[in-house]
């Protein structure tokens, strides 16, 4: 049985709030980077499962730098910087979250056909999220090369 979207969205929202929660520790400490490095690319993994036109109406020209912020743990995980990962969760984690909230929302509404709960992000309206994401300080800027993206 395959999972749905908003039980994919759950599980990546999951692994972002428990790194989260490692992050309140202190991001000095290597154990806690450690911690929070996984559970990040554990979310985004969770993401990858997404339908590929959902995901990009979610994230948009974000994912691919997503994709190669996960990469970078995945395959070269001793070479991540912390300032990154920093970084990372202070400008990026929250409005990911966020687009992810939206999302699990929107199918939750639609699921109970309350179109008052859907408003603009049916439409296709610009967010405060998009504004935020596609700041100079994005993940992709943050940590993805060109060859992290693929």
């Amino acid at each position: 049985m395959s999972r749905t979207t908003i039980e994919i969205l759950q599980d990546a929202l999951a692994h972002f709030e428990i790194m989260q929660t490692h992050a309140e520790q202190g991001l000095e400490e290597r154990l806690v980077i450690d911690a929070v490095c996984m559970r990040l690319s554990a979310g985004i993994e969770a993401l990858a499962a997404i339908d590929s036109d959902e995901r990009e109406d979610i994230f948009g020209e974000v994912w691919p730098l997503m994709w190669g912020m996960r990469n970078r743990i995945a395959h070269g995980y001793l070479l991540v910087d912390t300032t990154i990962i920093r970084e990372t969760m202070i400008h990026d984690v929250p409005s990911i979250m966020s687009r992810i909230r939206q999302r699990v929302l929107l199918h939750q509404s639609a699921a109970i056909g309350d179109e008052r709960a859907v408003g603009d992000a049916a439409l296709g309206e610009p967010t405060h999220v998009d504004r935020q994401l596609k700041d100079t300080r994005s993940v992709g800027s943050a940590g993805a090369s060109e060859s992290d993206r693929d």
